[in-house]
């Protein structure tokens, strides 16, 4: 999640520049599946971490375990500056590396057999870039709480995992399983991603927490967060059984979060009900606090919303039913569903995160509040749309569309379930998503086409509008009598999005294209009305 009002202004500045943008070398190695990434599949890691935080320093190494996929020699990690890798080790045996910005190629001097296992360690060190505004600017967080102790977070989508651990920074390659094993003063406390499989107390007075992810974790949703934190926890009857849910806060805020958190289970019942069980049951369910907004990490969902409903207290809908919900927690939530379980391959196809995860809210109102207040809220956000860009981005340069891949994105997905008109059938779209595609990284045309194959239609012009245009469609209509003359303007080519209008005050539903096309009706049209429903303007030629 990224986006809040003053942040808009500047994403669109950003993205406009991006447009513009003449990629570079570096952009086509951290966005495309290189060589010497494509030999290896992720299979495990083991991330240790020392911290030093009087010198924002970090320190440590990461095992990688892969599987060949073809015999190859050359290997490439991403770390990014001012963090180095200062060692590679396989088998007890140097190894030789070189780097290219922020991509370091090690020559593997093992024989790598097709099929086989293999692993390198990577050891590492540096003072990592501070995150300038978290969560937009990627890097690390190092605060203090209000009782003068080391409050730090990390967050990195878009910038890359990179920036603070080394690791394949491509979101194609999912690692299977990962232990997270961080050093921090014994005063304090680190939160990972899963579950916390043991905690050492080393001789120099820190902590080591050691976090297992038994499930596949994109590299961008893996955190650490280090506090004076206190715990608490509950278990959520789900679809698969018991769900173990954890909460860890800074002390001053227990009794605050004790009381916020209870919809941390009204989320999961709705997103249940509507996206299918929990992804990650076995790695549990937390919400951590932290000195930032929050962010979607893969079982451990941070929070910084400062235990208002809201978003930092607005409503980004204007309807009113922004307030009736802590938005990072429902927003962030959701994405446990979109981004963390179903992920996009290609950072250009984000909307497949953010265009889910922002029409989840919408869903959340629908669950607890009934479906006129979710229309409601759907529509009230079309005021942060700015279509100033196509919502798809430049693949294989690391580059994302524009911001409307929230608020448009999540108006394309009501105008679908506009069309379907069939609240099960939509509901069981939404949830053979993500069992079709558990656990998967996924491209623009799976979704697309698992979508229109199951609504039993063909919505690629739609996609194409919504995801690949920046008009708005424009059903433009002229009335002589009770004779109806219609079709759409400003739409892509071969637009043909089906419509619900209100003609003297009954729906019909009508199929325009982009060809005039002309219905009569039993008596003479007084009014014709566009259902608001659908994402779209209409203009009446006289």
């Amino acid at each position: 999640m990224k986006l809040t009002y003053a942040f808009l202004a500047l994403f669109i500045c950003t993205a406009l520049s991006a447009q513009q943008k003449q990629f570079t070398h570096q952009d086509s190695l951290r966005g495309s599946i290189t060589p010497e990434r494509a030999w290896w599949d992720l299979t495990y890691y083991h991330l240790s971490i020392k911290t030093d935080i009087d010198k924002k320093h970090l320190k440590g190494s990461n095992l990688v375990q892969y599987k060949v996929l073809k015999s190859d020699q050359r290997m490439q990690i991403d770390l990014q500056a001012p963090m180095r890798i200062t060692k590679v080790s396989q088998d007890g045996m140097n190894v030789k590396f070189v780097q290219d910005g922020n991509a370091w190629f090690l020559e593997l001097p093992k024989n790598q057999v097709k099929n086989s296992v293999n692993e390198v360690l990577i050891e590492f060190e540096g003072n990592p870039v501070i995150s300038k505004n978290p969560p937009w600017s990627g890097g690390v967080t190092w605060k203090k709480d209000s009782n003068g102790l080391d409050f730090i977070s990390t967050s990195c989508q878009g910038d890359g995992a990179s920036l603070w651990w080394p690791n394949k920074d491509h979101m194609y390659d999912e690692v299977d399983s990962m232990l997270i094993s961080i050093t921090v003063p014994e005063h304090l406390m680190n939160v990972s991603n899963g579950r916390l499989r043991s905690v050492d107390q080393n001789a120099d007075k820190t902590k080591t927490y050691n976090w297992f992810v038994e499930n596949p974790i994109n590299n961008y949703g893996v955190n650490m967060n280090i506090g004076d934190y206190v715990h608490f926890s509950e278990v959520y009857n789900g679809e698969k059984g018991a769900l173990d849910c954890d909460y860890y806060v800074l002390r001053e805020n227990l009794g605050k979060a004790k009381e916020q958190f209870k919809q941390a289970s009204l989320m999961l019942e709705a997103f249940e009900h509507w996206f299918g069980p929990y992804p990650f049951y076995e790695d549990s369910y937390k919400l951590v606090e932290v000195p930032y907004l929050g962010m979607e990490h893969q079982s451990s969902v941070t929070y910084g919303n400062k235990y208002a409903n809201g978003y930092l207290g607005r409503d980004v809908s204007g309807s009113g039913w922004g307030l009736k919900f802590d938005f990072i927690i429902i927003h962030e939530s959701g994405h446990e569903w979109f981004a963390n379980n179903i992920t996009y391959k290609d950072i250009a196809d984000m909307w497949i995160h953010e265009s889910f995860t922002s029409y989840s809210e919408n869903i959340y109102v629908d669950y607890h509040f009934g479906k006129e207040a979710s229309q409601e809220y759907v529509i009230g956000i079309r005021k942060n749309i700015a279509n100033d860009r196509p919502i798809i981005g430049t693949y294989n340069v690391n580059s994302s569309g524009s911001s409307d891949m929230y608020y448009k994105g999540a108006n394309m997905l009501h105008n679908i379930r506009t069309i379907i008109d069939n609240d099960e059938k939509w509901r069981g779209i939404l949830r053979g998503l993500n069992k079709e595609f558990y656990h998967q990284t996924v491209t623009t045309a799976q979704i697309e086409n698992y979508i229109s194959k199951e609504a039993g239609t063909d919505l690629s012009k739609v996609f194409d509008q919504y995801l690949r245009d920046t008009k708005i469609p424009e059903f433009e209509y002229s009335i002589q009598g009770s004779q109806l003359t219609y079709q759409w303007k400003k739409g892509v080519s071969g637009f043909d999005m089906p419509l619900d209008i209100i003609v003297n005050g009954k729906k019909v539903r009508v199929k325009p294209s982009t060809k005039a096309q002309t219905k009569k009706f039993d008596s003479a049209i007084q009014t014709v009305e566009v259902d608001r429903n659908y994402y779209v303007t209409s203009n009446q030629v006289k």
